[in-house]
């Protein structure tokens, strides 16, 4: 039998950690992490899905911490969104490199750089099978970028949010401290909030509750996991109802 060709979910949001393009690195955008994550969004072309993206700004700045060592936590945090400016366009490069039209769009306006983020113009990119990257956060200090991408996902109103990981799924603690940790196939958004899971922070776990918006947790170091997850196999860990 061939391998399944048709897409469980027609447009998804997916949502990347600024330490994923990290690679070997300490610090900055690793080329070579960057192009295998374009392969592996590459691979989902002939599905022919809508795709929006959020990525993190770890890899570059992280306000929280700044703001715990003493750096005023507003200014800090907008520091934090323009990290997450330089790896969108990081990425778009990556992707375009594919030939994968794509677009970055920032909730803070750097015109030279980016389109300014309209709902409606990237409902528009997505239905011209263009790739939306969403960046700047939700565009206000104190709100991360996992509360961006479920806000992001509503507003284009995604089937799902699938969140890029370095390891399989949602686990009951740490499983590089705790190797007694076991792994969640399906967990309810409800638990992930009581048991203190750190699969995205409450605000974010929140806002897919309410809208009841699905969430796949996966590993993004395995290849091909992308696709299995769009294609409806079961991989990592589903957050929903």
């Amino acid at each position: 039998m061939g391998e399944k060709k048709k897409a469980a979910y027609q447009r998804i949001l997916l949502k990347l950690s600024g330490e994923a393009l990290l690679g070997k690195q300490s610090t900055g955008v690793d080329p070579d992490v960057a192009n295998y994550i374009a392969d592996e969004i590459g691979s989902l072309a002939d599905l022919k899905i809508q795709i929006g993206i959020v990525i993190g700004g770890g890899n570059i700045f992280r306000g929280v911490q700044a703001g715990a060592r003493g750096m005023e936590r507003t200014t800090a945090d907008y520091m934090g969104m323009l990290a997450t400016v330089i790896n969108s366009l990081a990425l778009q490069s990556a992707l375009e490199a594919k030939g994968l039209a794509t677009r970055v769009q920032s909730s803070i306006e750097m015109r030279e750089i980016a389109e300014p983020f309209i709902q409606r113009k990237a409902l528009r990119h997505l239905e011209k099978g263009r790739i939306v990257i969403f960046a700047g956060g939700t565009g206000n200090p104190y709100f991360s970028t996992d509360t961006a991408a479920s806000l992001r996902a509503m507003e284009i109103r995604a089937d799902v949010i699938l969140k890029a990981t370095k390891v399989d799924g949602v686990y009951s603690a740490d499983p590089v401290l705790d190797h007694t940790a076991v792994m969640f196939k399906k967990i309810s958004y409800i638990d992930v909030l009581t048991k203190n899971l750190k699969v995205m922070d409450s605000t974010a776990i929140s806002l897919c509750r309410d809208n009841r918006l699905p969430l796949v947790v996966f590993n993004l170091q395995k290849k091909g996991n992308i696709r299995g997850v769009v294609c409806g196999k079961k991989i990592g860990t589903y957050v929903g109802e």
